[in-house]
């Protein structure tokens, strides 16, 4: 997925390597711990999801950072899956007028920057025995209640992190591309 954002990117990066903070966006992550790590590569986090009667503690790590541009991660119990975020700066248009003192107005808030969030996993690598799931529930059940519910609050967390991000409430226009029939 894929958003614009009206802020510097070196704070949109900060912003992001911030997983702790995470917790503030959604209403169905109630904690982001850090295990070990300042943030950059190697650095472990478990981020505790709650959701019906269903609790589960993911284990994360942090694979490589290019700072202000990309920061790589990856899930390391109960599900291969691994992804990046990435801030893109907007290109400066040289051909714009300058300002009063010559030079070009490089305000990074006047012109947004791409933030996108890629993910990759393996479906098939999830298993309900990662869940403690309660007597009569199947795990094929959770999945079909669960996927559009990811969905929405996907989009709600984007539109509260922009809020801040460029201090203002606004429509956020959010791409969103899935390369599975699963989801």
């Amino acid at each position: 997925m894929s958003t614009e954002v009206y802020a510097d990117p070196e704070d949109v990066y900060a912003f992001l390597l911030d997983f702790p903070g995470y917790a503030r966006y959604s209403k169905y992550l109630d904690d982001v711990r850090t295990i070990e790590g300042d943030g950059g590569p190697g650095t472990r986090y478990a981020l505790t999801f709650a959701w019906w009667k269903i609790t589960y503690t993911a284990h994360s790590r942090v694979t490589g950072v290019e700072p202000p541009e990309r920061i790589d991660w990856e899930i390391t119990k109960d599900i291969d899956a691994d992804g990046c975020w990435r801030v893109t700066p907007a290109e400066v248009d040289e051909d714009a007028d300058p300002n009063a003192d010559g030079d070009i107005d490089a305000d990074s808030t006047d012109r947004p920057c791409e933030v996108a969030l890629e993910v990759e996993f393996d479906p098939g690598s999830a298993s309900s025995d990662a869940l403690d799931l309660p007597a009569l529930v199947s795990f094929d059940w959770v999945l079909k209640k669960a996927i559009p519910l990811i969905r929405g609050e996907a989009e709600r967390v984007v539109e509260r992190a922009v809020r801040d991000l460029e201090d203002s409430t606004r429509d956020v226009d959010l791409d969103v591309y899935v390369d599975s029939a699963q989801i």
